[in-house]
């Protein structure tokens, strides 16, 4: 697979923001049309029922983050399909990102999701060039940060939605040897993902 150039070479920090925001705005969605699809996948997870007896998350069953990260994951590139089927379509194979852009797949999306109030993590492999053949981990992310359930009375909401860019030296592993996790850098996380939900950057 091609190793994507990043989009940010050659420009300093200080103009990452700028870059940031001419990126996103070459995407076939608009930052409206992102949180208008996170934000109903989110409503529909707590009114979809499960079971004979109508079960519902948030009333009678209450999954750990990964599982409520799990559905956003399958049903936000979906619906997203559904909306705009001749633009983006789900990914058919390994190699594809999360969300397709039919019309250039550079403009393809990938999904991360996560309990944390604002941060988000990957495996390690985040952190490293891409091997042959494995989906290429630098280029446009869709980030969404949802909230855990605390206890049965209150619901949890979504605590924010990014878009932007992500190259692999974003992408920070852990330094011990047994540690499987990256996390973003603080310059990437202020710079290269624009907040499009609750409050907007631009």
């Amino acid at each position: 697979m091609r190793i994507v150039a990043s989009p940010y070479e050659h420009i300093p920090e200080a103009g990452w923001l700028a870059k940031t925001n001419e990126l996103v705005a070459k995407l076939p969605v608009t930052k409206d049309e992102l949180v208008s699809v996170v934000l109903d996948c989110w409503k529909d997870i707590f009114e979809s029922s499960f079971g004979r007896a109508g079960y519902k998350i948030g009333i009678d069953i209450f999954p750990k983050p990964q599982i409520i990260g799990f559905l956003l994951h399958e049903l936000i590139p979906l619906e997203l399909a559904a909306r705009k089927n001749n633009e983006w379509r789900v990914d058919k194979t390994g190699d594809e990102k999360d969300i397709v852009c039919v019309r250039d797949q550079s403009l393809s999306i990938e999904l991360k999701t996560s309990s944390h109030p604002s941060q988000i993590f990957g495996n390690r492999s985040y952190a490293q060039v891409t091997a042959t053949g494995k989906k290429d981990k630098a280029g446009y992310y869709l980030t969404v940060n949802f909230g855990k359930f605390a206890g049965k009375e209150k619901r949890p909401e979504i605590t924010q939605i990014c878009i932007g860019w992500l190259d692999h030296s974003d992408w920070k592993g852990q330094a011990a040897e047994s540690g499987q996790q990256a996390s973003i850098s603080r310059s990437a996380q202020q710079y290269k993902l624009v907040k499009i939900y609750p409050n907007r950057a631009v």
